[in-house]
């Protein structure tokens, strides 16, 4: 693959070129609403001249917590115009959960739903002391509570702006400018905001679409949420600069997956391995046609080289590509070629994408050759400006010489893929979504009957792995496991949540009086074999 060029050095010129570009082409469907290229544009300037009307500066950010939805994109869209960053929230986080990310980025703006699978986001935020920066509520869809702004309402404000004024906010915007701030947990338990910047995001995005092949008129499904770099980079942006449709799909469910699959005639799948498996043992795949599917781009779990041999063989696809990347490198670092073989595909993470440099090294900080595991680190236009606020944090992550450290242990093969082989930190993946330990042993702690909690990530037929909390009681106190499983679900967001509890007499420490997870870990293991 040669070398990468792209036009726009940032969103808001992405959008512009898109418009100019693919025009009338279909750019966003969900449901009823169905928008051109250019009538996207139109609507992101729309929401942006709302955000200038309502008191935003070029700088602020902006929060979203809501689903995959159209809505979602025009509000990004718009506050990247008016020169806002925007700070993306996990759907499944609990108020509190979302409280600290919001006050973290000292958002003045929160853009949300009232109305997903039964949840109000706005009363939960309520209920966990809504954060003093915030200014406004705006509700996307759903009953709008009082001292909340209705979404058509708010866009009405648009109106009292000139057009100019957005267009000079626009183009204002420096490439080197932060973009989105998304918040990943790292081992010492609080979120923090990794700070991506515009030309990283579009330049990472741009080499990610020519890697994968998409292009102009493909329709792609959007599965993976938007509050995640791959919902927003490798879905929305790439489909910006590329000229694909994007449809965005609120749940992974395989049966409305497939329908939609059929009635748009999506040719981009994205996801976890176990969609397409999922798809591929359907005992109803024959009711629907799946012919128009072309592109897959999977990861984040076990990916089976059957699998990859049956997508080209029982369906349609004839690209299907697997990658790694991680928030604070914009989301990616490498990435497999679709000329690969199946068990390149299946087993290992790919090549560096251009202008990306990764390396393994040991424990002394020096380059291994392949065959020998250690850490992984990345270096380049891809990795993050720092932690939002935490400059600690960044100089742990970042080193002098711009290297980020990643946590990661893997190994290069004799052909310069790398393959992921663990995790230095303890974080483990349930679903596709990392979980944190430090995080959910800090939320633990403030139960009543828990004096101490380790968490480990244990296998899982259906997700991957899944938590399991070892606790010791705090001093005469008695733990129920099924009522403190039951607090936890009330806590956290529910990938989190330990799936069963052990009570136990003491953790095993180290000299130094550190947790020993490998113990606990194995301990897990043992009890699953009997």
């Amino acid at each position: 693959m040669g070398e990468v060029e792209f036009e726009a050095r940032t969103i808001p010129a992405v959008v512009e070129r898109a418009a100019a570009r693919f025009g009338q082409r279909e750019g966003l469907v969900d449901g009823d609403i169905r928008l051109s290229f250019a009538e996207l544009a139109a609507a992101a300037d729309e929401a942006a001249r709302a955000y200038v009307a309502s008191g935003i500066e070029a700088g602020d950010r902006i929060a979203i917590w809501a689903p995959n939805m159209a809505e979602w994109v025009i509000a990004a869209l718009g506050a990247f115009r008016a020169g806002a960053m925007v700070v993306t929230v996990n759907t499944r986080f609990k108020g509190n959960e979302a409280a600290h990310v919001i006050r973290t980025a000292g958002a003045r703006t929160l853009v949300t739903v009232t109305d997903f699978l039964g949840t109000d986001y706005v009363a939960l935020l309520a209920e966990a002391d809504r954060p003093d920066c915030l200014e406004q509520t705006l509700v996307l869809r759903g009953p709008v509570p009082a001292g909340c702004v209705e979404w058509d309402a708010f866009l009405a404000r648009a109106a009292a702006i000139d057009p100019t004024v957005v267009a000079e906010r626009a183009a204002a915007i420096a490439p080197d400018d932060v973009s989105t701030i998304i918040f990943t947990s790292g081992t010492t338990g609080a979120p923090k905001g990794a700070m991506l910047r515009h030309e990283a995001s579009v330049r990472a995005y741009t080499a990610w679409s020519m890697v994968v092949g998409l292009r102009e008129g493909d329709r792609y499904l959007i599965i993976s949420p938007f509050f995640h770099t791959f919902g927003l980079k490798a879905g929305i942006l790439a489909c910006l600069v590329a000229g694909a449709t994007m449809l965005p799909h609120p749940v992974f469910d395989v049966d409305s997956v497939m329908q939609r699959v059929d009635a748009e005639k999506v040719t981009m799948l994205p996801g976890a391995p176990t969609i397409y498996q999922t798809i591929l043992d359907h005992p109803d795949l024959d009711r629907y046609d799946l012919s128009t599917l072309r592109l897959a781009v999977t990861g984040a779990a076990t990916v089976p080289v059957e699998m990859v041999r049956r997508m080209a063989s029982e369906l349609t696809f004839t690209t299907v590509v697997t990658g790694y990347g991680l928030t604070e490198s914009t989301g990616i670092a490498t990435m497999c070629r679709h000329t690969d073989d199946p068990e390149t595909i299946a087993n290992t993470a790919g090549r560096p994408i251009p202008d990306v440099e990764v390396q393994v090294v040991g424990d002394d900080g020096k380059r291994l050759e392949p065959g020998q595991p250690g850490e992984v680190l990345v270096r380049g236009y891809n990795v993050m400006k720092g932690y939002f606020g935490d400059p600690g944090a960044t100089a742990t992550t970042i080193d002098a010489e711009g290297w980020l450290h990643t946590g990661d242990v893997g190994v290069f093969d004799e052909r310069g893929n790398l393959k992921v082989t663990d995790r230095i930190k303890d974080m483990f993946i349930v679903g596709g979504f990392n979980a944190y330990p430090a995080e959910i042993e800090n939320i633990m702690m403030r139960h009543p009957a828990v004096g101490q909690v380790a968490i480990v990530g244990v296998p899982d037929p259906r997700l991957g792995e899944v938590a399991k909390a070892y606790v010791v009681p705090r001093g005469n106190a008695t733990v129920d496991e099924a009522e403190l499983i039951a607090w936890c679900r009330e806590q956290m967001a529910n990938y989190k949540v330990p799936r069963t509890v052990d009570v136990v007499d003491a953790l095993p420490l180290n000299a130094s009086g550190k947790v020993l997870k490998y113990v606990l870990r194995q301990r897990a293991a043992a009890a699953q074999q009997d």
